[in-house]
């Protein structure tokens, strides 16, 4: 399989620790969302990705799936261990909405296409993209430090999907200034994910293409 990746892609870090957790192997494909005004913008990787976002992750069979918890729940279904998701249904329903209030609610007003929205079209400076940025992760981390359990994980003893949308995201928090410590049951994940291998390997500046 070719994984289609940036290495400070947060959706990208998303798919590459599902994929370490399950032991899948695959080739990381490099591209560069900021060289040459973004490759993921040409025509090559439209033909794709149409959304021209990456993760894309190609198949043995040449199928390719796109969109992070897409390509997340196809592994799930494909390699069921370790399970990023728990049996009972209320549990499920837990994981998923902590993995949403990141993957929904505040990641998609926080990518590099969003910044350069609000540069380019509605002229904010340096210190409102931080304002922006910080406000957005501030209310999303808020619900989280009380709807996740941290037993150590985000619910119980093995990481599930929410751990695997949470740490991008704290990463992201810290490039933009922000104390994690402030959210203490989310620091506590944190450091017991990056004690993984899983996590700790497939961190942006462990990958090939890091600047």
């Amino acid at each position: 399989m070719k994984l289609y990746t940036y290495w400070r892609s947060s959706a990208a870090w998303r798919v590459r620790i599902a994929l370490a957790l399950k032991a899948v192997p695959y080739e990381a494909v490099p591209v560069s969302l900021i060289a040459d005004g973004g490759q993921q913008h040409g025509d090559a990787y439209g033909t794709i990705n149409a959304q021209h976002l990456v993760p894309t992750l190609i198949l043995q069979d040449g199928t390719v799936l796109s969109q992070s918890l897409a390509i997340i729940d196809w592994l799930e279904a494909t390699y069921p261990n370790p399970a990023l998701m728990p049996p009972s249904p209320v549990a499920r329903a837990k994981v998923l909405a902590a993995a949403h209030v990141v993957a929904m609610d505040i990641h998609p007003i926080n990518n590099l296409r969003v910044l350069k929205a609000l540069t380019d079209q509605f002229g904010a400076d340096a210190e409102a993209k931080t304002k922006w940025m910080q406000h957005w992760m501030s209310l999303g981390f808020n619900a989280l430090n009380v709807m996740l359990d941290s037993k150590p994980f985000a619910f119980g003893d093995q990481p599930s999907l929410a751990d695997v949308c949470l740490i991008p995201q704290l990463y992201n928090a810290r490039r933009w200034g922000m104390n994690v410590s402030e959210w203490p049951k989310l620091a506590a994940i944190e450091k017991a994910c990056l004690a993984l291998p899983a996590f700790s390997e497939t961190a942006p500046e462990a990958q090939p293409d890091a600047l």
